[in-house]
């Protein structure tokens, strides 16, 4: 039987098939990313030119000319790609607008035109995540069940139980979320911005990402309990419940007894 196994199997085999199938599997995963960047990027070479040219007038100052980042002041670009610049960008948190432990949003200091630009020079530098597409961030085609599962096992802890935003350590804190564009909120969890964790397709997919946006936007419709009370959740409501309801009985015997005498 022995000899049998030899003539039938060559030694080589196993390594032959470890390698095919490693082929199989980069095969697999660049036609994926090449079909994902084909459908996401739009960008031309003149927007990546423009795009360096506001850089240069507007963010060299601290990340570098070459993007590269400067020690102890801005980090490098290169690899964040165009979701992390649309991100900063778009909100207002790029340029900052004073140094401390957390750049704010504000309105935005480009044009929706502009900030394309940027996004298209620097994800020109190295790949990274891009702008999702228009499908990808649609509330209308997520499941807001799933989404609140997968944002209070994943998110409350630091946005609160419907995304009202949080208080962090060391002067930092998590947004409120309820006016944040559905595109803004998918990247974030691309990328990862200041204290918050990235959230790649190995914990949170695209389909979850989009039922994450589908939960937040239904925050829109309004409390169905009634005034959200700042929406810090159901312990406090219950506390601030308690206590008025506490306050009127005790108002209510000390003014049956103030009667009775």
């Amino acid at each position: 039987m022995n000899a049998l196994a030899r003539h039938r199997y060559h030694r080589a085999a196993p390594v032959v098939l470890v390698l095919l199938l490693l082929a199989l599997i980069a095969g697999v995963a660049a036609a994926v990313s090449t079909a994902s960047s084909a459908e996401a990027t739009t960008a031309t070479a003149d927007d990546v030119t423009e795009g360096q040219k506001l850089f240069a007038a507007n963010c060299a100052s601290c990340h570098g000319l070459d993007a590269t980042g400067t020690d102890g002041v801005a980090p490098s670009l290169v690899g964040v790609g165009a979701a992390a610049v649309d991100f900063q960008v778009g909100t207002g948190r790029m340029p900052m607008q004073a140094s401390g432990p957390q750049a704010p949003a504000k309105r935005p200091q480009f044009s929706e035109e502009e900030i394309s630009q940027l996004a298209a020079y620097v994800a020109s530098l190295g790949a990274g995540p891009a702008i999702p597409t228009a499908e990808q961030v649609d509330p209308a085609l997520g499941d807001a069940a799933n989404g609140m599962e997968l944002f209070r096992t994943n998110c409350a802890m630091c946005h609160g139980s419907v995304g009202g935003g949080g208080a962090l350590t060391q002067g930092k804190y998590a947004p409120n979320l309820w006016e944040t564009t559905p595109t803004h909120i998918y990247e974030a969890m691309l990328v990862g911005p200041q204290s918050m964790p990235v959230f790649n397709d190995a914990n949170i997919d695209s389909e979850g990402k989009r039922d994450i946006i589908a939960f937040l936007k239904a925050q829109d419709d309004g409390s169905p309990g009634g005034l959200r009370l700042g929406a810090i959740g159901p312990v406090a409501e219950g506390m601030w419940g308690w206590l008025v309801a506490l306050g009127l009985i005790i108002a209510s015997t000390v003014w049956i007894g103030a009667r009775s005498s």
